[in-house]
């Protein structure tokens, strides 16, 4: 990459965009990139001295972009439209146009590479041993799917070349296929990305694949629930280890004397590399104990002690948006997740249903795509029934058109709360403003949901003095 003293990004705002972006400035690169909506993370890229504008224009380019060619990497998100007229200009005129995938394969080429993949979670589990390498003292570096909350940021930059590198490994496009890591987890092999993949089954064959692609000598973190196809699919001499939440699943890697006190969970670590008793997790939710099994496994591997894996399980504080606590009273909570698929909602809303039994549950959603609306109308219906009030968004289309026929409104008719509705962001504020009546308020969804959380915080903040 030091061939390329410019670098220039079509959709810097993306979050694994983003952390790209910052290790090319880090690294001495002078970085500059497009996106079409102005957010917190785009102006503090902007504060860090990366160049960003928003208007899709030739003009806008950089000089010094448009002015030498050879000398410039322009790095590109699946998420740009195909009639970008920038990415037009630059692929007409011959640039060097590489997917971020490609990218963060060739970054980690020739390290010791820790890749975490899976359906959901993967950006919580990796942000986990990401923090647990770096609170124990190990030299590690990570590009994260989030913002975790310990590092403020979604990029580790390592010390030396030597050290790890944890990177998020994403299945979408098949990105995750230019990765070929020393460690693996992967948290779950559900259906998901049918507008890609087409049907589950071709999903699974890319995640066997990413297996196959295991270094010789390397260990694989599989969870329990993933097709046993995947596991088989590790080359041999690849250390395989299964992680469940507790013994009666049969893995070799599980918790045991779950216990939760208020918003944190209490377990004893149970695995090949030995026993951790006491391990005390801030981050709610059952689905977050079997994260921190894999990554705290991972820490094992690379030799953190017990003790230390201990203070560093308790400082975790996860990441922006997974399970986030916005405004907390002793009366009334709201919280707010990135959960965009049934099976994580589902794992969110029941966490909070066990945090807080008895209380109202109100829960705004917004779906995330056309096509994963379609293709999950039943289980998400489903799993936003464990609310008491729901309010649903329209579609957030992100990179698709819409689909005939496809709106938030093929989710309501069963949905079986007892209070459901679509409601514009408008009215969401307004009902905030004067229904009080539900005492846990829930933000979920991977779109814009989130430029609603300053305004509901400051709302909220207010109305619950």
């Amino acid at each position: 990459m030091n061939q390329f003293p410019y670098v220039f990004f079509l959709g810097i705002g993306g979050i694994g965009m983003s952390a790209l972006a910052r290790w090319f400035q880090a690294n001495g690169h002078q970085v500059s990139g497009y996106d079409k909506t102005e957010t917190p993370l785009t102006r503090a890229l902007t504060a860090e001295g990366i160049a960003v504008h928003y208007a899709d224009a030739v003009e806008n380019i950089p000089a010094a972009v448009r002015e030498n060619r050879d000398q410039t990497l322009v790095v590109l998100t699946p998420a740009i439209p195909a009639d970008s007229v920038e990415w037009a200009w630059l692929r007409e005129r011959g640039y060097d146009i590489r997917k971020r995938s490609q990218v963060l394969g060739v970054l980690t080429q020739g390290r010791y590479t820790i890749a975490v993949a899976g359906t959901h979670g993967k950006t919580t589990t990796s942000s986990m041993v990401a923090h647990l390498l770096h609170n124990a003292g190990l030299d590690a570096g990570a590009f994260l799917g989030g913002i975790a909350v310990n590092l403020g940021s979604n990029l580790l930059l390592p010390a030396t070349p030597e050290a790890p590198i944890v990177v998020e490994a994403d299945e979408y496009d098949r990105s995750f296929l230019t990765l070929f890591p020393d460690v693996a987890i992967v948290t779950s092999t559900d259906a998901d990305h049918l507008d890609i993949y087409g049907d589950k089954d071709a999903l699974v064959e890319s995640f066997r694949r990413f297996v196959a692609q295991i270094k010789p000598g390397g260990t694989l973190l599989i969870n329990h629930t993933a097709d046993p196809s995947v596991a088989a699919a590790a080359p041999a001499g690849t250390r395989v280890i299964r992680y469940g939440l507790n013994a009666e699943q049969g893995p070799d890697l599980f918790a045991a004397n779950i216990t939760a006190e208020g918003h944190q969970f209490h377990f004893d670590l149970h695995g090949p590399q030995g026993t951790v008793a006491d391990l005390e997790l801030a981050v709610p939710g059952y689905h977050n104990v079997e994260n921190m099994l894999a990554a705290a496994s991972v820490a094992q591997l690379q030799g953190v002690t017990p003790e230390k894996l201990r203070a560093a399980v308790a400082a975790y504080r996860g990441v922006k948006r997974r399970f986030e606590f916005v405004v907390t009273t002793p009366k009334n909570v709201y919280l707010d997740d990135y959960a965009h698929h049934p099976r994580e909602i589902e794992a969110f809303l029941r966490s909070v249903r066990a945090l807080y039994p008895g209380k109202r549950l109100r829960v705004i959603f917004q779906p995330h795509l056309f096509t994963r609306t379609r293709d999950f109308a039943e289980g998400f219906s489903q799993s936003l029934s464990i609310a008491d009030e729901v309010f649903l968004l329209d579609i957030y289309p992100a990179r698709e058109k819409p689909l005939p026929g496809i709106t938030s409104a093929i989710l309501l008719a069963d949905i079986a709360a007892p209070v459901k509705a679509i409601r514009t962001k408008e009215e969401v504020l307004a009902a905030a403003q004067s229904d009080a009546d539900f005492d846990v308020l829930a933000t979920v969804g991977a779109g814009d949901i989130d430029t609603l959380v300053p305004q509901l915080k400051s709302i909220l903040t207010e109305r619950w003095k």
